[in-house]
């Protein structure tokens, strides 16, 4: 879940501002981290497992264009992402629309574009306001590809993630070469900013309630698994991951299936995702609904990571 205004933008509408802002160079054989899956899923507020089905309706609109490139710090090329000129034309139309807004301002009514600063990134400003269209000096959210600041509750899955793997790390005191090169793929992954990433290490070592390995590599299937299918990005970084902890294909195949049989969506998941569905109609959850929502996921006992799972999935389902 995205707060603020950036929560009554659809994920596709938050993708095509950030590439709006963030050209692909022509000809060139490098191109930024922000235009890869990771940097992309850090800038629009969603777990990288729900970017691949945006950028395949866009894909299939004709709206973007794909290509392999270097990336600064990484080893092997990359698949980054563009807008096509259709493309630029609808993002830059709603980019417009959305800077010729008004905002309340320490009491003063003041168009959007005014207080953007010079070459700040359009979704950095949105993050400022908030749902009643007020502007608040620090960001209402902030992504996880930045160092501090509260991450939405989409985000806060992958950082529990992250957490996880660390106090598993931080169990005998000391981080491995194999584990770090484990956790990197996985901050990698999730585009997470290095010190954001020494934060949670940090809370980890202070903490150290380790989860058995085939916990936390069970509830990667079952998170990967939210929507019935596994991505190619998915299945490289799970076979990273079960390398690392020394999982057979035979141990992988019974933690799979133990994920197939217990899914994330159980007859209380559903339930609450009906009523958020509903609630979430008007393209936007409103101070009321937030407090009935709340109360409903403690009665159902629906953890905050499921509610941003299925916010993001309603949102992305959204034509």
């Amino acid at each position: 879940m995205v707060d603020g205004y950036l929560g009554s933008l659809t994920t596709e509408e938050r993708m095509l501002l950030h590439l709006c802002d963030n050209n692909l160079p022509e000809g060139e054989w490098e191109a930024p981290s922000a235009l890869t899956q990771a940097g992309i899923s850090a800038a629009v507020h969603v777990q990288r497992k729900h970017v691949p089905r945006t950028i395949k309706r866009l894909e299939q609109r004709g709206d973007l264009t794909k290509s392999k490139r270097h990336v600064p710090g990484g080893k092997q090329r990359r698949q980054v992402y563009g807008l096509t000129p259709t493309g630029r034309e609808k993002a830059s139309a709603l980019r417009e629309k959305i800077l010729a807004q008004m905002v309340n301002k320490q009491g003063q009514n003041i168009v959007l574009s005014e207080l953007r600063k010079g070459g700040q990134a359009t979704l950095d400003l949105l993050s400022h306001i908030d749902e009643g269209m007020n502007y608040n000096d620090s960001p209402v959210v902030s992504p996880v590809s930045n160092p501090e600041g509260v991450a939405s509750l989409d985000a806060q899955a992958g950082e529990h993630l992250v957490r996880r793997l660390f106090a598993r790390a931080w169990e005998d005191g000391k981080i491995t070469r194999d584990e770090q090169y484990l956790l990197s793929e996985v901050v990698d992954f999730l585009g997470m900013h290095p010190e954001r990433v020494r934060r949670l290490s940090d809370e980890a070592r202070k903490d150290q309630k380790a989860s058995p390995p085939e916990e936390i590599y069970r509830d990667m299937l079952r998170q990967a698994m939210i929507d019935g299918e596994l991505v190619d990005d998915e299945i490289a970084l799970l076979e990273t991951v079960r390398i690392a902890y020394g999982f057979d294909r035979l141990t992988h195949d019974k933690l799979l299936e133990e994920a197939k049989h217990s899914p994330l969506v159980s007859e209380k998941v559903l339930t609450y995702k009906s009523t958020l569905s509903t609630a979430m109609n008007d393209g936007i959850i409103t101070s009321d609904e937030g407090a009935m929502l709340a109360t409903l996921r403690e009665t159902l006992g629906i953890s905050d990571a499921q509610h941003a799972s299925l916010i993001a999935e309603l949102r992305d389902n959204i034509k």
